[in-house]
C-alpha cells in the first residue's frame, strides 16, 4: 500500500508533487493556462501505468532469469469520460523466445496499477 502521496501550490497551475522523500513537478498543459514545466496530471496517470507494466514485466524476467534487457511502455489516454480507453504499446528488448514474449505481455496485466485502473474504485474525499 501507498504511504500517500501529497502536492501543494508553487504557483499558477505549477504543483509539487511528494511521496516519502520523492519529489517531482506538476504543470498543466499551454491551452490548459500552464507552462508545461513539469508532466501534466494525465501523464502522471499514464507514466504510472507505462512505468507500473515496465516494472512488473522486468521483475518477473528477472525471477525467471530471462534476459528481457528493457521493455518500453507508451500509454495513452484515447477517450476519457464515462468509459474512459487507454493503449498501452509494449516494446519487449532482450534475446527472448516468443513463448517469453507472450507470457510477459500477459505478466503486463498484473501491475498494481492496471488492477487499480480496471478495478472498481471508490475515492473517498475528507476535508481538513
Amino acid at each position: 500500500m501507498s504511504k500517500g502521496t501529497k502536492s501543494w501550490r508553487l504557483m499558477d497551475l505549477k504543483y509539487g508533487v511528494r511521496s516519502g522523500t520523492n519529489q517531482i513537478l506538476s504543470d498543466a498543459s499551454k491551452a490548459s493556462g500552464g507552462e508545461e514545466t513539469g508532466l501534466n496530471p494525465h501523464e502522471l496517470l499514464e507514466g504510472s501505468l507505462a512505468a507500473c507494466t515496465a516494472m512488473t514485466m522486468q521483475m518477473y524476467a528477472n525471477r525467471k532469469e530471462w534476459p528481457l534487457k528493457n521493455a518500453n511502455v507508451i500509454v495513452k489516454i484515447l477517450e476519457e469520460g464515462k468509459q474512459s480507453v487507454l493503449e498501452r504499446t509494449i516494446e519487449l528488448i532482450g534475446d527472448l523466445s516468443k513463448e517469453q514474449k507472450d507470457r510477459l505481455i500477459e505478466i503486463a496485466d498484473k501491475c498494481p496499477i492496471h488492477k487499480i485502473l480496471t478495478g472498481q474504485v471508490t475515492i473517498h474525499t475528507k476535508s481538513v
